[in-house]
């Protein structure tokens, strides 16, 4: 257990490195060929806003807000530790969060990059904190967690399958409709919200290996008839 800690932290320190080291890219070298194409697709979902669509980015951006993440969090920490039995399930979600924090907070300071060149409908947000995307980072950390120890409980209890299934693969979603949120309110470039959706995705792998949360497993109840089967004597000829 130790080593694969200490193999999760060495590798979120890489993590990190590689996403300072990307941002320092996009805002120098490759500012000038990237930043055409984001702004392009910023201006595109700009150009989609409606009076219905806008309600429902309010709804991707509250769902990454940091209080409502901590809150929910907090409240799938319990409930998986509980549900599942383990300690590392509560960890899980936890640490993912904390660590995606982490990661947003040297990526914003040390590559300062600029909103996108629209109208940004998310008001007082910091002009130049626009890589990475904490909003995402959040939503990856906490209801990416939630689909990783749904999974795990009705997998335990063998109804890994439909409305299961439903709910598992909508809570893996839900990162992306943040995503998708954020764009459209102009609050990130497309290279933004993608290499936040790349890391914290890696990160939650990463912790998912390392703390392995066991399965909170049912012992199915033995019969009358298997209790007598299986104590009956064998007979010798």
């Amino acid at each position: 257990m130790a080593r694969r800690l200490l193999l999760a932290v060495a590798t979120y320190v890489v993590l990190a490195l590689v996403v300072v080291g990307w941002g320092w890219l996009l805002t120098h070298p490759l500012q000038g060929s990237v930043e055409g194409a984001d702004d392009d697709v910023s201006r595109w979902f700009a150009g989609q806003r409606t009076s219905w669509l806008d309600p429902v980015s309010d709804l991707g951006t509250l769902l990454g807000e940091t209080p409502v993440g901590l809150a929910i969090g907090a409240v799938i920490a319990v409930v998986a530790g509980l549900a599942l039995r383990s300690v590392a399930a509560a960890a899980l979600v936890v640490l993912a969060d904390v660590g995606d924090g982490g990661i947003y907070w040297l990526g914003s300071h040390a590559d300062p990059r600029d909103r996108p060149p629209v109208r940004i409908l998310d008001p007082g947000l910091v002009p130049d904190h626009s890589f990475p995307s904490g909003h995402v980072g959040t939503a990856v950390a906490v209801y990416g967690s939630a689909a990783v120890l749904l999974a795990l409980w009705l997998r335990s209890r063998g109804r890994m399958g439909g409305a299961g299934r439903v709910a598992v693969v909508l809570l893996a979603c839900l990162p992306l409709f943040v995503a998708l949120s954020r764009i459209y309110q102009g609050a990130h470039h497309l290279t933004d919200v993608g290499t936040t959706l790349v890391y914290g995705t890696i990160w939650l792998a990463v912790l998912a290996t390392a703390l392995r949360p066991r399965n909170a497993r049912i012992h199915r109840p033995v019969t009358r008839s298997e209790g007598g089967l299986r104590d009956a004597p064998v007979p010798h000829g």
